[in-house]
């Protein structure tokens, strides 16, 4: 059975900005579906971007999360014009979100913020290192 479109990945990006906040501030999924009259299996849709938001619910959501609904859309790449984001600008945006709306993502983003330049500068260096492909996994 077909499964219907891909969620659009700027409704990814306002999902997981939603996560991410709803996270920090220490809120269940229970919790925020409850103060915006909606169900928790709602706000997981919207989370996965599974549905879209509409801009009303936003400002309640917004609201709620203590931030301003332009704040969802931080990170995302500038609309110039007539020219949209390209693909590859929405899946960075997108990976860089999905990043700090993970526990393991918020955590590193705590610890790297308090090092100083030199040191995250170290750290980025040994993340690159164990980026690299390993022997073993080329074999594979």
């Amino acid at each position: 059975m077909p499964s219907g479109p891909s969620p659009h990945p700027v409704d990814q990006h306002v999902g997981a900005k939603i996560r991410l906040r709803r996270k920090v501030l220490g809120l269940s999924q229970a919790k925020l579906a409850q103060g915006v009259g909606l169900t928790f299996q709602q706000v997981q849709k919207y989370e996965r971007g599974s549905n879209r938001i509409s801009a009303s619910m936003l400002y309640r959501v917004a609201a709620l999360l203590h931030t301003s609904p332009a704040w969802f859309f931080e990170g995302l790449p500038a609309t110039d014009g007539d020219q949209a984001p390209t693909i590859e600008q929405l899946e960075k945006a997108k990976a860089i979100t999905a990043l700090l709306a993970s526990p393991d993502g918020l955590a590193l983003a705590v610890l790297l913020s308090g090092l100083d330049r030199r040191r995250r500068r170290r750290v980025l260096a040994l993340m690159t290192a164990l980026g690299e492909p390993t022997r073993e996994d080329q074999a594979a």
